[in-house]
């Protein structure tokens, strides 16, 4: 069972705004083979960084208004939200540590987590 959670649009607002930790939404769509290869990194990350980072999935076939707000042009995009508000975003695969950097720093842990 996959430890990133998938969101409707209809719950964006509530796990992603309101979220007392930083949160990073992949949006994905189910035929994207990068999406597919990315995923099970995002589960060690959930893993990793769980209490201290929210990971969540959107699907941007089922959800196109979130990738519309956001400016969604390809996928996988991940969207790197503190406090409600977007900090960063990676669009495509990235370099695993480059991806743990920025998470790291969404985080404010100053520790390097390990995939």
């Amino acid at each position: 069972m996959s430890r990133v959670r998938k969101l409707a649009a209809d719950d964006f607002s509530r796990e992603v705004f309101f979220s007392p930790v930083p949160v990073v939404v992949d949006v994905y769509a189910d035929w994207c083979g990068p999406c597919r290869a990315l995923a099970p990194l995002l589960d060690r990350l959930a893993e990793v960084y769980s209490g201290r980072v929210r990971f969540v999935k959107v699907n941007i076939d089922e959800d196109p208004e979130v990738a519309e707000v956001y400016r969604v042009e390809g996928v996988p995009t991940l969207l790197l939200f503190r406090n409600g508000q977007l900090t960063d975003r990676v669009v495509s695969l990235s370099d695993p540590r480059t991806l743990v950097g920025k998470i790291d720093r969404l985080a404010a842990t100053g520790t390097t987590a390990t995939t």
